[in-house]
Parts: C-alpha cells; structure tokens; sequence
C-alpha cells in the first residue's frame, strides 16, 4: 500500500512539472519579458509567471556571479551587459522594458 501512494505521489510531481510553462512559450504569450536590469520581468500578472521568472533570474543571477569573478567585474556590470544583449535579440512581439521602466512590444 506504502509503495502505491509513493508512485502516485511521485507520477502526481512529475505531472505537476509537465503542466509549467516554457520560457519561450511564456515570452510568446507576453507573459513575462526582458528588463533593463538583466533579469526576466512579469508583464502580466500570474502564479506560473511569477514562478517562472523566479526561477530563471536565480539561473542568471548565479551565471552572472560567476562570469563577474572570472573577470574580476560588478555582478551589476555582467547584469548590464546581459541586458543589453538580451533585449537585442528579443523576438519580435516579445515584451522589454524601456529605460523607463514600461513593457513594451519590440
């Protein structure tokens, strides 16, 4: 009995997982974007963009970390730097955000 709550515990998770959204498929849907900070935004409001972002700017926050010991630079400037680079190759129809701080369609 223990073992078939653990499969259908463990088959519940792994279904959980499959249901979350794509960075890409999340870009496409306007739900999220690329900041001037170098970090993913949420464009619209939602637990699964959110969630999202949450994750993804902890992967670039610990890739820039690395770079800016590599170099012996400011996480910030890797940030930067990433930021420009990243809203360069936005797609088109994808949210970034201006100087100013407003989403907008590139």
């Amino acid at each position: 009995m223990k073992s078939k709550i653990l499969v259908l515990m463990a088959g519940l998770l792994l279904s959980l997982n499959a249901f979350a959204i794509s960075l890409q498929d999340a870009k496409a849907q306007g739900l999220v974007g690329e900041q001037t900070n170098g970090y993913l935004g949420v464009v619209v409001n939602s637990g699964e963009a959110s969630a999202l972002a949450k994750s993804v700017n902890a992967k670039r926050k610990a890739h820039y970390e690395k770079i800016a010991r590599k170099n012996q630079i400011s996480v910030n400037d890797v940030a930067k730097l990433a930021a420009e680079k990243a809203i360069a190759a936005a797609a088109k129809g994808h949210y970034i955000q201006t100087p100013q701080g407003k989403w907008v369609k590139k």
